[in-house]
């Protein structure tokens, strides 16, 4: 059973003594009920992670967009754990270069679309689908995207960093 109904289960217990009860009871399974949702509806984080694993970028090692141009699956034994997933990469020297400034080599907007961004809609990138634009990652959803990115480069930028704020105020902290 889950909490939010084990707490509806135990409020009308309590409360179903008498007219009084009953309404307090319903304004708190209300408020309750609002807060789980609310709960449950943020469960997008600002780092794009594969849910099953936990692993940002797939397992894609960062580093490796930047020093070869190119994306490498990353190795369990090189794993770095930062802001809330765990990131991996082909070799020590990667691993500690992310450590030192991981700002750097993480992808803009955590991974997500800058043309989705741009949009108002948080859509997550593939770590295939990739630019480097002013030493800066970015990842897409679609291939039509990263077009549509290439093209005005900037302005898509500009028009993503406008809306970045209202994007991520609705994903997980």
């Amino acid at each position: 059973m889950t909490a939010p109904r084990r707490l509806q289960q135990q409020v009308f217990r309590w409360a179903i003594r008498g007219p009084a009860g009953v309404i307090l009871a319903i304004g708190i399974c209300l408020l309750a009920a609002g807060a789980f949702s609310r709960l449950h509806a943020a469960t997008t984080e600002r780092v794009v992670t594969d849910r099953h694993t936990g692993l940002a970028l797939y397992g894609v090692d960062p580093d490796a967009y930047f020093t070869d141009r190119k994306t490498i699956v990353g190795r369990e034994e090189f794993e770095y754990r930062f802001a809330g997933a765990i990131w991996r990469f082909g070799n020590e020297s990667n691993r500690a270069a992310f450590a030192a400034d991981p700002q750097v080599y993480m992808p803009r907007f955590g991974g997500y679309d800058p043309v989705g961004i741009a949009r108002g809609v948080s859509t997550p990138g593939y770590p295939q689908l990739w630019a480097l634009v002013n030493e800066r990652l970015y990842l897409f959803y679609s291939v039509e995207a990263r077009a549509a990115f290439i093209v005005d480069a900037a302005a898509t930028i500009a028009a993503a960093e406008a809306r970045w704020a209202e994007v991520a105020h609705d994903l997980a902290e």
